[in-house]
């Protein structure tokens, strides 16, 4: 029979699912009816963290857990768009975080503790490159609605261009909006 510790790990990992059917909700604004899940979402943002963390010559692994760890609140507070966001009073995302593993196995809850604390206090080289990647991964799905015909994400390119930090990031979101996301398809394989 598992120990609670165990269990409360594996409750964890089980909340964690959540994540695979909550839609992001700020692309409902732009009339998307089935936009992305935060999985979908989250799992792009790591891809686009370890490969800029790269390109800025910071720890990619870091970056990549950071990245992967970023939303993982909204299985309790859902995703709060951003013009919501003036009219509520949220908890910390590093307090729900620490709700999420307080009954996981301490190095668990020390250890996903301490990555999104590292995101949210946004002051080393690692997190301004996750935070980063978020914004990018924003302005490619983006990028990617306005190729199948949605014509009201110009707002979410525009602010998630304007918001970057670093120069990599800047440099790939230029050549994401000039290009058809299925480029790759055809200009890059073999």
């Amino acid at each position: 029979m598992a120990d609670e510790t165990a269990k409360g790990t594996a409750a964890f990992l089980f909340e964690m699912g959540v994540m695979k059917q909550a839609k992001r909700t700020g692309w409902w604004f732009t009339g998307n009816n089935n936009p992305e899940s935060i999985a979908e979402h989250s799992f792009r943002v790591g891809i686009i963290g370890a490969v800029l963390a790269m390109m800025e010559d910071v720890d990619p692994a870091r970056v990549a857990l950071m990245c992967l760890f970023h939303d993982t609140q909204e299985t309790r507070i859902g995703d709060i768009p951003h013009v919501g966001r003036r009219y509520i009073e949220a908890t910390p995302n590093v307090d729900v975080t620490a709700d999420q593993v307080k009954r996981a196995h301490p190095a668990v809850r020390v250890g996903v503790q301490q990555v999104v604390e590292e995101y949210e206090a946004n002051d080393s080289p690692e997190a301004v490159v996750a935070k980063d990647a978020d914004k990018l991964e924003c302005l490619v799905q983006a990028v990617e609605y306005r190729a199948q015909g949605n014509t009201l994400v110009q707002d979410w390119i525009d602010t998630s261009l304007a918001n970057l930090k670093t120069a990599s990031a800047r440099e790939l979101a230029e050549a994401a909006v000039t290009m058809s996301p299925l480029e790759w398809r055809n200009k890059y394989l073999g």
